[in-house]
């Protein structure tokens, strides 16, 4: 069943977070190539794949399976430790949250540089039109695309 952004779920039993000895915490079994994961977040500033993340990690060494990779980016995710989006071609994405308040982004299509943006306009907007149209416990998200300052003079 679909998960919509925002939807709240259904409780899930308690589940305990353990640290790993390289990055962040990561929701599960704490195992080595899980921490490399967390640790290889925490060396890029732009939103990356997990296809992207898995290359790094064999770079340096890492032996981190493409599926592991992906569960553990996920696990992030739904810690709310990892900022997702979906790009145009339909590819998610990922980067570290620098900060655990409601945010939204603006990303580079060239080279995939993002900052995160406050958008007070907007938070007004959502809920009024929720309002509007009688819906509550309302969420959102918004990516903004665009060609960065750097790009656009090359």
């Amino acid at each position: 069943m679909a998960q919509w952004p925002g939807k709240p779920s259904r409780p899930r039993p308690e589940r305990r977070r353990e640290e790993t000895t390289v990055g962040a915490p990561v929701r599960g079994r704490s195992t080595r190539q899980r921490a490399a994961v967390a640790a290889a977040l925490d060396d890029v500033d732009e939103f990356r794949s997990a296809q992207e993340l898995h290359d790094m990690l064999k770079h340096k060494g890492d032996s981190v399976g493409l599926t592991t990779v992906y569960r553990t980016l996920q696990s992030l995710a739904d810690a709310g430790e990892v900022d997702a989006l979906r790009t145009s071609d339909g590819e998610t994405v990922y980067r570290r949250c620098s900060t655990g308040e409601h945010h939204h982004h603006l990303v580079c299509r060239v080279c995939g540089k993002a900052v995160e943006v406050e958008g007070p306009a907007v938070e007004t907007w959502a809920e009024a039109i929720a309002a509007e149209h009688g819906f509550v416990n309302v969420a959102h998200t918004v990516e903004i695309f665009g060609t960065c300052a750097d790009c656009a003079s090359k």
